[in-house]
């Protein structure tokens, strides 16, 4: 099983207080006294020191400061907002729209030679269909308290970028649980053409996508959803926020984990069967 997938940003987080930690012992003050020099109460020194809280750029430059070290503010801010940027909440993400969310990952997705996705509750974003993806993105805007009207266009957007598995250069390998074939997100029109869709796009050269049948004797229990991108980020998808995972190590467990998966699945004519049983249920 990977380890916690917000593990990479608590990691980076608990690396700048360690730092700024060693830097007030340092300069022999308390936690009190590097509180009182920055002007703030010692449970805020305390917190951010135990990567509870993650500290503002204008936190950081007061401690450097506090602790005589002021040159030192530069590359702890950076780091500090690096390891903020790898767990970004939904809420925060979305606050610009569903649409500004798929178009901003537009260029991360094209310089993406292989993708692998792991999915147990929906069809991956790259193998949807408009209605099924405005269906999807129409819950997420009432999940996060958005108006519905940005769906449809944040539905256009990820289609569109979803052309590029029609593009030389890019390789998808898709492996979803059998539930994700019945679980009723949009209406029967909609589900019955993202199913015959599926037909469609499974057959596709760059693509490759594997079913986990439902009464298929387990090797590996499902997982939250999942993106490999090459070798350099897994992306996953959590209730509250999606966690960026970048250290090696970590990567490595999720390739393991989805190879395991992946041995799970049926491919091929097995695969389409498994779509056809779905699309003759809806009716």
């Amino acid at each position: 099983m990977p380890a916690s997938p917000s593990s990479s940003a608590q990691a980076a987080r608990g690396a700048v207080a360690q730092r700024l930690r060693d830097l007030r012992k340092e300069a022999g003050l308390t936690v009190v006294e590097l509180a009182a020099a920055c002007g703030w109460h010692h449970s805020k020194t305390s917190r951010i020191e135990n990567a509870l809280t993650g500290p503002s750029a204008k936190d950081v430059r007061a401690w450097c400061a506090a602790v005589g070290q002021a040159d030192q503010a530069g590359d702890l801010i950076v780091q500090s907002l690096t390891a903020e940027t790898l767990y970004r909440q939904w809420r925060d993400q979305v606050r610009s729209g569903l649409r500004h969310l798929q178009e901003s990952r537009a260029k991360a997705f094209r310089t993406t030679e292989l993708f692998r996705i792991y999915s147990s509750s929906l069809v991956p974003g790259l193998l949807q269909t408009e209605g099924y993806a405005a269906a999807v993105l129409g819950i997420s805007a009432h999940v996060n308290g958005l108006p519905v009207g940005d769906s449809a266009e944040a539905a256009q957007a990820r289609v569109e970028r979803s052309r590029l598995i029609h593009e030389p250069g890019h390789r998808v390998v898709a492996v979803i649980e059998e539930a994700v074939l019945r679980y009723q997100v949009a209406d029967a029109d909609a589900m019955a053409a993202q199913l015959g869709y599926l037909l469609t796009a499974g057959a596709l050269p760059a693509v490759s996508l594997g079913i986990i049948p439902m009464a298929t004797r387990r090797a590996h229990w499902p997982e939250e959803t999942f993106h490999l991108y090459d070798e350099r980020l897994v992306s996953v998808e959590l209730v509250s926020a999606e966690v960026s995972v970048t250290q090696p190590g970590e990567i490595a467990q999720y390739a393991r984990a989805f190879e395991r998966l992946r041995g799970m699945a049926v491919y091929g004519a097995e695969a389409r069967r498994l779509i056809l049983r779905a699309i003759e249920q809806l009716h």
